[in-house]
């Protein structure tokens, strides 16, 4: 009888890649992958640390997998094991604490585990591992869409955010890998290709000047990452590679010539999810960002210049420390004039170890609730009026997935990441068809009907 193994991911698309390539690992020798609420042998917690939510249901769910499997390996993997490593050695519940690096290890460090030997497991930092990992996919969730790890780590060292300290420095993948698993994957069915890592504006400063922890340079003095671009431009040239997108970008990433070069290639998505946190400069200033207001709404307008109509998405930040009412007005004001696609709104979480976390003038959590919710207030409204400007035209539409059980509504995205809806006889699952918008919802949703093939 095969061993059985389930894993939970919290956090981001990067842990959610390397769960499933930690999933093709077990495959590979002899495991039956099953869902996490029922009986395993192993269960992995890929865990996050990102916000101290994130933390508390990274320890919720290894709590609850010992629950559901007190006989089983329980296994704390990934960002919040790499920052807590040494207080889950010494919780019950968790057997083995692996942080990032070892995932690409999974698969031995159980059998060692097993036959009573010495895992290899180390606590040695992150921060000094020069070298992409060796995780890989052949195939992911769904048949439709499939994320590519092209890089991990970070230089950037934002004084509020984490990532650093358990993703260690930037460590770019060869781009001769990057591109075997994306025709592997595109000549499987996966007809879009989103390529992604924890900072891929940084991808390839690692390949110019091995071993220095250089910086994506400011937005001031931006220059195109020729790594990326050539990256993307060979991505979207393979045989079946149909749609390619890009996680989260860096505003000064968009250079000029980056900016066209992409314009020009057709497979390219027209959404772009541009990191801001603020739209006060005084705060992008605490914050460490690498660019002012006014240079991320001059990069606005370049792209919405070359794209027709392209959706911009960003985050922000409520409650940065030293946060006044009139810095929260400045960046409701800036929202306002760049009116985003879509705004993901986080309240800020202090991190132990982060420069943020020591500042003066903390925000008040009702304070930061109260903000908010005024963001997404807004954002609601933002979202509605770019949906709505794709009414009465047509949009292209990738279809995923069935959205009820009478299989006749299916749902799916345009190119600019808007939800759609499409009643059809048909199966239109896993296909890419030109429709025409009808009418939109209030959440967004375009209700769209496929036009003839012809």
């Amino acid at each position: 009888m095969a061993k059985t193994a389930s894993i939970h991911t919290l956090g981001c698309r990067v842990n959610a890649y390397e769960s499933e390539a930690m999933a093709e690992q077990l495959r590979r020798c002899g495991y039956e992958i099953v869902p996490f609420d029922e009986r395993a042998d192993v269960c992995v917690i890929n865990t996050c640390t990102v916000t101290n939510i994130a933390d508390r249901k990274s320890r919720q769910m290894l709590h609850r997998a010992r629950e559901l499997n007190p006989e089983a390996l329980i296994i704390a993997a990934g960002c919040y094991a790499e920052d807590a490593g040494h207080a889950l050695e010494l919780d019950p519940a968790v057997d083995l604490v692996i942080g990032n690096r070892a995932k690409q290890d999974l698969a031995g460090i159980i059998a060692r585990w097993e036959a009573g030997e010495d895992t290899g497991v180390r606590t040695d930092p992150i921060s000094a591992v020069r070298e992409y990992d060796g995780l890989s996919i052949t195939e992911t969730e769904g048949r439709t869409r499939a994320f590519l790890k092209i890089q991990d780590g970070c230089n950037q060292f934002c004084t509020y955010c984490m990532i650093p300290y358990v993703r260690g420095r930037v460590r770019s993948r060869a781009p001769e890998d990057v591109l075997k698993e994306a025709d592997i994957l595109s000549r499987r069915g996966y007809r879009e290709i989103v390529l992604t890592g924890i900072h891929i504006s940084s991808y390839g400063l690692d390949f110019d000047e091995p071993g220095r922890n250089l910086r994506t340079p400011p937005a001031a003095c931006a220059e195109t990452n020729r790594h990326l671009l050539e990256l993307a431009e060979k991505a979207a040239a393979l045989p079946f590679v149909e749609h390619l997108r890009f996680g989260s970008l860096e505003p000064g990433i968009m250079t000029k010539e980056f900016v066209e070069a992409l314009a020009g290639i057709p497979e390219i998505c027209e959404a772009f999810h541009l990191s801001l946190q603020s739209g006060c400069d005084a705060t992008l200033m605490r914050m460490k960002r690498s660019y002012t207001t006014a240079e991320y709404e001059a990069i606005c307008r370049r792209i919405r210049a070359a794209f027709p109509n392209p959706a911009l998405t960003t985050d922000i930040i409520a409650g940065f420390p030293g946060e006044t009412e009139e810095e929260f007005e400045e960046t409701v004001r800036f929202l306002k004039k760049i009116r985003f696609a879509k705004t993901h709104i986080f309240k800020y979480s202090k991190r132990s170890g982060t420069k943020a976390a020591v500042m003066d003038g903390q925000v008040s959590e009702e304070v930061k609730r109260l903000r908010s919710a005024v963001l997404k207030e807004m954002d609601l409204a933002h979202h509605f009026a770019y949906a709505s400007s794709f009414d009465g035209k047509d949009v292209e539409v990738l279809f995923e997935e069935k959205k009820d059980a009478d299989g006749r509504s299916y749902t799916g995205h345009t190119r600019e990441a808007l939800t759609a809806a499409a009643e059809s006889g048909e199966d239109l699952t896993g296909l890419i068809l030109r429709c025409r918008v009808t009418s939109v919802e209030q959440d967004g949703t375009l209700s769209v009907v496929p036009l003839p093939l012809y």
